[in-house]
Order: C-alpha cells, then sequence, then structure tokens
C-alpha cells in the first residue's frame, strides 16, 4: 500500500525553485490576494498528474494528509488520485465508493482544503458533477449561496459534468444565482460554463438566458460567454 509520504518524496524529486517562485505569484499568494499563504514547491500540472497515476491504491487516511498539507501541489495530488479513483468506481459499478469518495470531497471542501481555482477546476465536475448527473442537484444552488468563493466556483464547475451530456438546466439555475458575484474568478468561472451552454447544449438557450439578464451581468462574464460570438454580436449585448 503507497503513503502520502511516498507521494510527496516523489513531489519533491522533480521540484523545482523557479518554478515555485513562478507558481507563487500566478496563484496570487501574496497578502490579501484570493490565494494569500499558499505554498509551491514547483512541480507542473502534467508531472503531478504523471506522479499521482501511480497512487491510485492510496487510503482515505493518506489522502487526508495529503489534503491537509500546506503544499499546493500536495493537495493537488490528492484530488487527482481521488478522480482516478472515482472514474474506477464509476467503471466498476460500485455506488457505494462513489457515494464514499463523494462524502470525503465534500467533507475536504468543507475544511477548506479545496482552495484554489485550479483545484476547483480539476476535480468538481469529475467527482462531484459526475456523482450527481442522475440525482437530485439541489445542493448546487445552495454551494452556489455560500459565503466561501471555492464553494461557489465548485457549484458552478460542477455542472459542466452535466453540460458535457446535454443539459443546462442546472448550469442556468447557478449561473443566476451567481451573476451578482462580485469576485473576478467567480465571474470568469460563469462566463466560461455559459459559453459552454452555447457550444455543446443548446446556442439558443445561452442567446435567451444573455438577452434576459444582460443587464445584470459583468462585463467579465459577458465576454467570457460570447467569446465564440461574432464581434457585432457581442457589441450588441454589451449594449444591453
Amino acid at each position: 500500500m503507497s503513503t502520502a509520504r511516498e507521494v510527496q518524496d516523489a513531489l519533491a524529486a522533480v521540484a523545482n525553485r523557479d518554478d515555485a517562485r513562478d507558481l507563487q505569484r500566478f496563484f496570487k499568494t501574496g497578502k490579501g490576494q484570493y490565494g494569500a499563504g499558499d505554498v509551491f514547491i514547483g512541480v507542473k500540472v502534467p508531472e503531478i498528474r504523471r506522479i499521482a497515476q501511480g497512487f491510485a491504491d492510496l487510503s482515505p487516511a493518506d489522502l487526508n494528509d495529503l489534503l491537509d498539507s500546506s503544499v499546493h501541489e500536495h493537495r493537488f495530488a490528492a484530488l487527482a488520485i481521488m478522480v482516478g479513483q472515482f472514474a474506477a468506481a464509476s467503471k466498476a459499478g460500485d455506488e457505494g465508493e462513489r457515494e464514499r469518495l463523494v462524502q470525503f470531497y465534500l467533507s475536504a471542501m468543507r475544511r477548506g482544503r479545496i482552495n484554489n481555482w485550479d483545484l476547483v477546476d480539476s476535480s468538481a465536475e469529475y467527482i462531484l458533477g459526475e456523482y450527481l448527473f442522475d440525482k437530485p442537484r439541489d445542493q448546487l444552488p445552495r454551494l452556489a449561496k455560500s459565503g466561501v468563493i471555492w464553494q461557489r466556483r465548485i457549484a458552478i464547475i460542477a455542472t459542466f459534468a452535466f453540460i458535457k451530456r446535454g443539459d443546462a438546466s442546472t448550469t442556468l439555475e447557478v449561473a443566476e444565482i451567481l451573476l451578482p458575484d462580485q469576485h473576478d474568478l467567480i465571474q470568469k468561472a460563469v462566463g466560461w460554463m455559459l459559453r459552454e451552454v452555447g457550444k455543446r447544449v443548446d446556442r439558443d438557450l445561452l442567446v435567451e438566458f444573455i438577452t434576459t439578464h444582460a443587464k445584470v451581468m459583468s462585463r467579465v462574464t459577458l465576454n467570457y460567454a460570447t467569446e465564440h460570438f461574432e464581434n457585432s454580436e457581442r457589441v450588441y449585448y454589451r449594449s444591453l
């Protein structure tokens, strides 16, 4: 059985101090910024994913050790392993294991361990979204009203799993709740998911949503949502 220490050692072996410095800046870890206090050792995402593939058997206790680490790459590795475990449980039709992993994921979320946008974006749709596709989704609108930015981002990003199956209903419900949100990372996420609704589900649904809500949409959200529109259309919707 693998251990958290082995994962940490594998990451440390490929860590790069210069990359760590760049990542600290990129993920806004300075005082007062959204990633304040986060620690990077300098391992990029493809390398983390490669390492995570070798630790598919990591136990819940060891995953918790990684999730509770102050090192960002340790938490990312834990989530990458969990995504793999969830996919394996889904393939095997093991609903009990899927449920366990979702509850484990939500526990980590509530403890504040899924606490940057890359951690959310690499896990929310693949665990929570996949699990909720054929189940009641009422917890996502509730999360969208959370005072914690990362829980709000999880709420909207989780719906990507539904969009990929042709279902935009929950995305539009959660997006409407989040439209007044002032945080740039939420505005971008909402605009991104709306754009995907237009690309993957129904462009007319997106147009109807924008037409209805353009007056209260931030410029950031609107620009993301209409990224693939003709320039004349983008100008028109901004004018609303």
